[in-house]
């Protein structure tokens, strides 16, 4: 079953449309601490304070965004203190840049063309964009074994590679991972689904209400069995 969730960089609630069950809401300096409207908090900055704030005042779940990186016990330490149902990551991510250079030592015979990468991958963001070169798949492992095992990657998914590395998630996590496009005006979510076999989508407001289009019949309701098909 595939399920849509809004994902909205304000806290306007005018822009958020109506139908949205699920909202995902991203955290600024500043703010009053909500939570109260059911919201999923999204720090991109916020640190363990800010973290436990929203949780206080009811948001029923914060992802934690870059203090995560330099502290890698701090979902631990919120999942001790309000439950781990209530903690995730929000992981920011880009292909990862492939680059090549000659071996002339090792055989000085011939040159050997070497990439710096042994397969593709996604790495995280830091809050500014600045590449961290920590690959998402091994940085989501690592926080599944310390028992987070719920993750919004928000990521452009542009070609075949994306999709296979969607895929991956999709089976380390299941329905603990959600994806949402980074830059993408117009992604292929129905691609996201059928090959990247993702299940959960958070989209903008404008892609939100857009996602039938988008996911065409995917989003459809199974039709009723017949009573020939029953029988």
């Amino acid at each position: 079953m595939i399920r849509c969730a809004c994902l909205a960089d304000t806290v306007d609630t005018a822009v958020v449309p109506a139908e949205a069950e699920l909202l995902f809401r991203f955290d600024e300096p500043g703010q009053a601490a909500l939570g109260h409207d059911g919201s999923t908090m999204i720090l991109r900055h916020g640190d363990e304070a800010r973290a436990a704030a929203l949780l206080e005042a009811g948001a029923p779940q914060v992802l934690l965004g870059e203090a995560v990186l330099s502290d890698a016990d701090l979902p631990l330490r919120l999942a001790a203190r309000f439950g781990p149902d209530r903690v995730g990551l929000f992981v920011p991510a880009r292909r990862m840049a492939v680059s090549w250079s000659f071996d002339t030592v090792s055989n000085a015979d011939f040159r050997v063309v070497t990439p710096s990468l042994c397969e593709p991958g996604w790495e995280i963001l830091r809050a500014d964009g600045s590449a961290t070169a920590i690959r998402v798949d091994w940085w989501l492992g690592e926080m599944k074994k310390r028992g987070i095992s719920t993750a919004l990657v928000q990521v452009d998914i542009l070609d075949d590679t994306d999709l296979n590395l969607c895929a991956g998630l999709v089976e380390d996590l299941g329905e603990g991972l959600w994806i949402a496009p980074g830059a993408q005006v117009e992604p292929a979510l129905a691609d996201w689904v059928r090959y990247g076999k993702a299940t959960r989508i958070a989209l903008p407001p404008a892609l939100f209400e857009r996602r039938a289009v988008l996911l065409g019949d995917l989003l459809a309701p199974a039709a009723p069995m017949t009573d020939m098909e029953e029988a």
